[in-house]
């Protein structure tokens, strides 16, 4: 379940960040370094098989975001109080050429503290790397209640993104 109010700490047990103010804007297209990479390549590959990701408990959405796919969450993840390298929050997923679907990305997901599009003094980081927002919820499985206002960050290990590995959106991922 999701809530507005959670109250994060990132838990980055095996991955060094940077407390978001010494973090550079530079407007590089941002990529993980070959250890970060392993660390989530391990433990995700499983995900390429969708069943694996539901029998893990992400739940599926028709739902296409231009620009990023099938957001598949995971609310026990989205709702715990870390954000954990080894436990993505979201599956980005789109369609393949027989309708299975396909891998893409990885997102990060936190909620904001105190659910207001003007204040990010909790924004989140990871691979050392500010999160992007704070946004409004985006649309969820059926099941699901709806997102708050969050932060997300988009790894893109599965298909290469031209705007880089940890950019936003794919300009390569349309919805048909």
């Amino acid at each position: 379940m999701f809530r507005a109010g959670i109250a994060a700490a990132v838990a980055l047990a095996c991955l060094p960040t940077a407390p978001a103010a010494a973090l550079p804007d530079d407007g590089a297209a941002p990529e993980l370094t070959t250890a970060q990479r392993r660390v989530v390549l391990d433990a995700t590959a499983r995900f390429r098989d969708p069943r694996r990701a539901k029998a893990a408990g992400y739940l599926p959405t028709d739902h296409c975001v231009p620009g990023m796919g099938h957001h598949w969450m995971h609310p026990g993840h989205a709702a715990d109080q870390a954000v954990d390298p080894v436990l993505p929050e979201v599956l980005i997923y789109v369609p393949g050429r027989d309708g299975t679907p396909v891998l893409v990305a990885v997102e990060y997901f936190k909620a904001d503290a105190d659910g207001s599009l003007k204040t990010s003094g909790d924004r989140p980081t990871l691979f050392g790397r500010r999160f992007d927002g704070p946004m409004a919820g985006h649309e969820m499985p059926p099941a699901s209640p709806p997102m708050p206002v969050h932060y997300d960050l988009h790894v893109w290990l599965y298909r290469h993104n031209p705007a880089g590995e940890l950019a936003t959106e794919n300009p390569r991922i349309t919805c048909r």
